[in-house]
């Protein structure tokens, strides 16, 4: 018997694979089709204080090795996310809520409201990288510290980071000391890359309309860099701190490898956007494969075991 389940502050996961935050997961209908599909968890969209229409489109596309989008978080508001999650959790699956915010008094006034409800886990955003006029909170060291400090102070529930992609090694280190002196169960690693360009040069236009074409790149086109993070974050972050990889995603390999990079659990967002929830089945089906191959009965038996050269 292979068993791919994962754990995360006493919230057990029959499998580590799941939908990332974003795409399909907006109404209740599509959370619904993640509850009745494969998908070891349910992550609903990321919700704001208020109802957010987002930005104009086209603002998603799809390309060669994935996505460029700028959506600028639409949501349906706190309040729709906190009013669904009994019909949600009679699915019996873990059920996350994914949390933004443009300062920490709107995280703290989501999180408390989520603190009486079914959901199970919190996911905090700090790397939404396509609401135009705002940064990505991720980048800035001391707003995403005093988010968390925040965050810890009112949660009563395990809740976690979402990250941007990082690139240098000091920053890496910046972070992982805010994280490893916060109240953190886990983190979310990577979202899209901030401020990617696609052109179609028949027509000499950017592919999406919001930001003069500028969007959030995702699938298979950050893969590596996804890796990365998860890996460096491994190395960096203390052990009680799980890692959940999300970044390209598509086959039962992509998965292998973020596991053996040291992630517990995986988000899957242009691969689920673009393949629907049959891909959940599918990428279940081929990580067991290769662990059979390899003679692992569980995940803990390659968890981030990855060799280098000496």
């Amino acid at each position: 018997m292979i068993d791919i389940s994962a754990d995360i502050s006493g919230v057990h996961f029959d499998s580590c694979i799941m939908n990332a935050s974003g795409p399909l997961d907006t109404t209740l209908e599509e959370l619904t089709d993640i509850a009745t599909s494969s998908a070891g968890g349910i992550v609903m969209k990321s919700c704001t204080v208020e109802v957010r229409e987002g930005n104009p489109e086209p603002r998603y596309v799809d390309v060669e090795w994935g996505s460029i989008n700028s959506m600028g978080l639409p949501n349906l508001g706190y309040k729709y996310y906190n009013e669904i999650t009994p019909k949600l959790k009679s699915y019996g699956k873990p059920l996350i809520a994914s949390i933004a915010g443009a300062e920490s008094q709107e995280y703290k006034k989501i999180v408390e409201s989520f603190n009486t409800s079914n959901v199970d886990i919190l996911e905090i955003n700090l790397s939404c990288p396509n609401v135009v006029g705002r940064p990505q909170i991720g980048y800035d060291f001391e707003m995403s510290e005093e988010i968390m400090g925040v965050v810890g102070d009112v949660s009563d529930k395990p809740w976690g980071v979402k990250l941007p992609p990082y690139f240098d090694f000091v920053h890496f280190e910046e972070m992982a000391s805010i994280l490893n002196n916060s109240k953190i169960s886990f983190i979310v690693s990577i979202n899209s890359i901030g401020n990617a360009l696609f052109i179609d040069w028949e027509t000499e236009k950017v592919l999406i309309k919001p930001k003069g074409g500028f969007g959030g790149l995702g699938g298979k086109y950050i893969k590596p860099t996804a890796l990365a993070n998860v890996r460096k974050f491994h190395e960096l972050l203390d052990k009680s701190i799980k890692i959940v990889g999300v970044g390209g995603v598509y086959s039962g390999i992509d998965a292998f490898e973020f596991i053996l990079s040291g992630a517990t659990l995986l988000q899957l967002g242009t691969s689920f956007a673009q393949e629907g929830p049959q891909i959940f089945e599918r990428v279940t089906r081929e990580l067991k494969a290769i662990m059979e191959k390899k003679g692992y009965k569980s995940l803990e038996d390659f968890r981030g075991k990855l060799k280098v050269m000496n």
